[in-house]
């Protein structure tokens, strides 16, 4: 909730400055509502994530697989409207039963911590700046406890329900048991507790990603993807192979980037399948000639 006399003016005049168009609609959006119904506002954000952007994926797969799925990972599987259905169901279900419940009770940490709604709203520098850290921060973080989860113990127990789609698509990337939202959740909200933020960077991060978590699990590699140009990505190829390889990976760990993967050595199995291929491909190229 806003403050500023409850006025546009009163705002101007604390800030000493016009507002700008942004700032103005927020206050105009923004002033009567409580922080806590501003920050309820992330389960809509995430639903509509969850929903609508693995869409391009789900027709890519129902309705264009004849040209598209030479960009396919594993083009020999293709799934039917009932399985996509089944498995965008089963998300929801959690979605409403632990992602809803855990944005509504948290709202005393995120306070805690320092997440702002007020004036003035944060430079486009600040947001990216921001988000950069997020990204390093929950990538590190959980790098190590995707390693976890693939010991014994976290497999058998957790981990096994997400690796339950050995052929990764969109809708499966929160596909997951009910305590790995729970844990996964610590990593997300690691760097916003570590550089506070203005609630809408809070909702810009975390629909950027769920998003990226849904291209990565998408099973798709298309090479005209912007996500080719970020130094260190990961994509859809590099974790299309660790739920491939299933239970007994202990390779391609990352979550965004690769760095960790390459400074702890957790790439070896996928480098050497690479290049495998690469001589497979070569051989059946001269073999054609």
């Amino acid at each position: 909730m806003l403050q500023y006399a409850g006025s546009l003016e009163g705002a101007e005049l604390a800030l000493g400055r016009n507002l700008t168009v942004a700032e103005k609609l927020w206050y105009a959006y923004s002033a009567e509502k409580s922080d806590y119904i501003l920050y309820t506002h992330t389960c809509f954000f995430l639903f509509f994530v969850f929903s609508l952007v693995p869409l391009p994926w789900v027709l890519a797969e129902l309705r264009w697989f004849d040209a598209m799925s030479k960009f396919k990972v594993q083009p020999r599987i293709r799934r039917s409207f009932p399985e996509l259905l089944k498995c965008y169901n089963d998300v929801m279900t959690n979605f409403v039963l632990v992602v809803a419940p855990l944005i509504l009770v948290s709202f005393p940490l995120l306070n805690w911590v320092g997440i702002r709604t007020s004036l003035p709203l944060p430079s486009k520098w600040e947001v990216i700046s921001q988000l950069a850290v997020y990204f390093l921060v929950e990538d590190y973080a959980n790098y190590w406890i995707h390693r976890f989860l693939h010991t014994k113990w976290g497999y058998q127990n957790i981990h096994y329900v997400h690796h339950q789609y050995s052929a990764p698509i969109g809708f499966a990337a929160p596909y997951a048991h009910w305590a790995e939202i729970l844990i996964l959740g610590i990593p997300t909200f690691l760097g916003p507790a570590m550089v506070p933020c203005h609630m809408l960077t809070l909702w810009l991060w975390s629909a950027l990603r769920h998003a990226e978590a849904i291209e990565t699990h998408s099973g798709y590699d298309f090479p005209w993807n912007p996500t080719k140009l970020i130094p260190f990505y990961g994509g859809a190829e590099y974790h299309d192979f660790h739920h491939f390889v299933g239970g007994q990976c202990q390779s391609n760990f990352a979550s965004v980037f690769t760095y960790c993967d390459y400074i702890y050595g957790t790439d070896k199995g996928y480098g050497h399948r690479k290049q495998a291929l690469a001589k497979v491909k070569e051989a059946v190229r001269k073999d054609s000639e």
